[in-house]
């Protein structure tokens, strides 16, 4: 199981198939993605990667963050989500994700914070019918009718759907497909629609239920600079032979 990604919603357009076919698309960008710490299963009882996306000032962080931040030595994060993973997709700290991470034509897992409504009523809600525009309806066409009970059950049962709020519900879209991807902006292309608003964030995972072969394991990284292994040290020259008297 890989981890996921945190990206920021930028808006829709389309994009045009070889045969002149446009296909509808959803921009998500990612915004130095990076592992800003671990869990294991020694420490923590699970294995887990926490990333955080979009730059944010030093003085818009509590001075909790600050210290996690100072700690893994990276730049302040706006967002922070922790993603469940296996032992062998385990990544370091520091790492950076790249939109190469997705493939086209894989399926992804689309989580995001819908679009708040406010108080609405409840056709608008839950998409009722609405009554007769005939005589004898009055004005109320669109009320959502009979609400209460009899003296048997002699109460409205809970979850009744009524008007109310409506939106910032955190909801997952499954198997939506990866059209493009563009690894020099750092932009996800998603076919069709996500939730959330403009500038929401969204958790992208592979698809639960269909699963893509040959993706990059454990992911698709920029190591931060000065990761790498260091060189080997230089064995010591050998002593010149002394010139005989």
């Amino acid at each position: 199981m890989r981890t996921g990604v945190i990206t920021q919603k930028i808006g829709m357009t389309r994009l045009f198939l070889a045969d002149g076919t446009h296909v509808p698309v959803t921009v998500l960008k990612l915004d130095g993605c990076a592992v800003t710490a671990v869990r294991t299963q020694e420490k923590d009882g699970y294995t887990a990667v926490q990333l955080g996306s979009g730059f944010a000032k030093p003085k818009n962080t509590n001075k909790a963050e600050r210290g996690q931040f100072a700690k893994a030595e990276i730049e302040p994060r706006k967002k922070l989500a922790e993603f469940r993973v296996d032992e062998k997709s385990m990544l370091e700290v520091g790492d950076t994700l790249q939109a190469d991470h997705f493939v086209a034509g894989q399926k992804v897992d689309v989580t995001g914070v819908t679009i708040g409504r406010g108080f609405t009523g409840a056709m608008k809600r839950w998409n009722f019918r609405g009554l007769e525009a005939s005589h004898g309806v009055s004005i109320s066409h669109r009320s959502l009718g009979g609400t209460g009970g009899r003296q048997d059950p002699g109460k409205t049962f809970k979850n009744k759907k009524m008007h109310g709020h409506y939106g910032t519900d955190n909801i997952t879209t499954q198997n939506l497909e990866v059209a493009k991807v563009d690894v020099e902006r750092g932009l996800i292309m998603v076919r069709g629609a996500v939730p959330g608003s403009k500038g929401g964030w969204v958790m992208v995972r592979d698809a639960v239920k269909r699963p893509h072969k040959d993706l990059p394991s454990p992911a698709s990284v920029k190591k931060r600079a000065g990761a790498a292994a260091a060189p080997a040290a230089a064995a010591p020259a050998a002593e010149e032979p002394k010139a005989e008297a």
